[in-house]
């Protein structure tokens, strides 16, 4: 005779959404009883009852003694049978399971049972073999090199006082005070002083990388010390660091209290020698040689995500709900906790929770959908996780996190949820390497 777990059920199947599907699984009494029967057989062969010896003690004991948690055992084996059974009659394949209606369990009584899971999509793969992608050339340019040794100078360069208007790349020691159609800033945002009014600080004319307050060092070129001057600046629309001030024109009062020039440290023996080097020329082949391969990692990336957008892109199919939310919760996640190393308060998330979670919704969406087509190309491919990938990431991450390789191995070896989402992961990578192998190459020159 046939065990429950292989006998059909009756199963019907009702189509919500393309992805998602609701299983109505009817139990017979008899399936029903033998989860009970297992549970109770269970509880008496652990059961310490007084007078009896284990596993002797009557089932009536038993089920007065400890009916309450075979009860809420009882109901979660029912549970699992009917979804295990409604899976197994409609070869489902499922990747979430969404929601669950018990319904009325009890032994002897025929149970019903719904189950609302999404489903992995049924689409076709597109041609993924060829895609177009441009890089850029990677062979230094002189300029370039001259320029990155200019930088490693200037990470050793004295600042002495000038007598004399600021220049490019001169600090400035100058006081600030901030307002906003009128109203200082100090009263719209009084835990930010540093926006408001701040009576000392140092700022970089025409520096390349943007001061606290964006675009104030553009301004100060020929202010030399004693000077006063009013600028005007707009804050970037995007200003996660104070969002109260994104898009807001305002105006800053400056007074000008010492002007530095940078000088560079000469090209000598010395210099050379914190370089591991012995002259300019081997100074030169080092960073043409570093630049090259950043370089080569750069157009690695943006090949990984022209790939990516390619192959999106020639097919549409609906995306898992839940897996949709699972991923815009992880980005969520990822924002928040960036921006409060930043110093961004909890009550500006909250202000903002609408719009922060349809930008990440937006990129989730995105998201799973290429990694979708990843995973299908990954199983056409035969494309599997090797223990050398494992060990792979198992060293990056300490070199990243800056714990111990053993540790990381022993937490990964301890959760299997957290082991399945890295081998995950580095399946996405290898099928998205084998696109990138796999793709035409445009070289093409920046843009100027």
């Amino acid at each position: 005779m046939p065990t429950s777990d292989t006998a059909a059920v009756n199963l019907e199947i009702k189509d919500l959404s393309a992805t998602r599907k609701s299983l109505v699984v009817s139990l017979a009494p008899a399936q029903v009883d033998e989860e009970h029967t297992a549970v109770v057989s269970e509880f008496s062969k652990a059961a310490r009852l007084p007078g009896f010896r284990p596993g002797k003690a009557p089932a009536s004991l038993i089920l007065k003694r400890y009916g309450k948690e075979i009860g809420e055992e009882f109901k979660q084996k029912v549970v699992a049978k009917a979804y295990r059974l409604g899976i197994d009659q409609s070869k489902l394949d499922v990747v979430q399971v969404t929601g669950v209606e018990e319904g009325t369990i009890a032994p002897a009584t025929a149970a019903t049972i719904t189950i609302t899971v999404d489903v992995r999509p049924d689409f076709a793969l597109p041609d993924y073999l060829g895609l177009a992608t441009e890089v850029r050339p990677v062979e230094p340019t002189d300029a370039e090199v001259d320029a990155i040794i200019d930088g490693l100078r200037s990470e050793r360069a004295d600042f002495k006082v000038a007598d004399r208007s600021a220049q490019k790349s001169d600090y400035v020691k100058l006081a600030y005070e901030g307002t906003i159609d009128g109203k200082p800033i100090l009263e719209i945002l009084p835990e930010k002083q540093i926006y408001g009014k701040v009576p000392q600080t140092w700022e970089e004319v025409e520096g390349e990388n943007q001061g606290v307050i964006p675009g104030l060092g553009l301004q100060l070129g020929g202010l030399k010390a004693g000077d006063k001057k009013t600028v005007s600046v707009t804050f970037p629309a995007d200003f996660p660091a104070a969002p109260a001030l994104a898009g807001k024109a305002a105006t800053y009062a400056v007074e000008v209290q010492e002007v530095r020039e940078r000088v560079l440290p000469p090209l000598d023996e010395a210099f050379f020698k914190s370089h591991q080097t012995d002259n300019l020329e081997g100074l030169k082949a080092g960073v043409r040689n570093n630049l090259k391969l950043r370089k080569e990692q750069e157009n690695r990336t943006a090949q990984r995500r022209q790939v990516s957008e390619a192959l999106s892109a020639k097919v549409d199919f609906e995306v898992p709900e839940s897996l949709i939310e699972f991923e815009t919760q992880n980005i969520l996640r990822r924002f928040i906790e960036d921006n409060m190393r930043r110093g961004v308060g909890a009550d500006q998330f909250e202000k903002d929770k609408k719009e922060l979670y349809e930008g990440a919704r937006k990129s989730a969406a995105v998201r799973v959908k290429t990694q979708l087509l990843l995973a299908k190309i990954a199983e056409k491919e035969k494309i599997t996780v090797t223990e050398k990938d494992i060990d792979t990431f198992i060293y990056q991450e300490a070199a990243r996190s800056n714990q111990r390789p053993d540790k990381i191995a022993k937490d990964l070896g301890k959760d299997r949820e957290q082991l399945r989402s890295v081998q995950q992961a580095v399946i996405f990578d290898k099928a998205l390497d084998l696109l990138v192998d796999k793709a035409s190459v445009k070289t093409v020159q920046p843009k100027a």
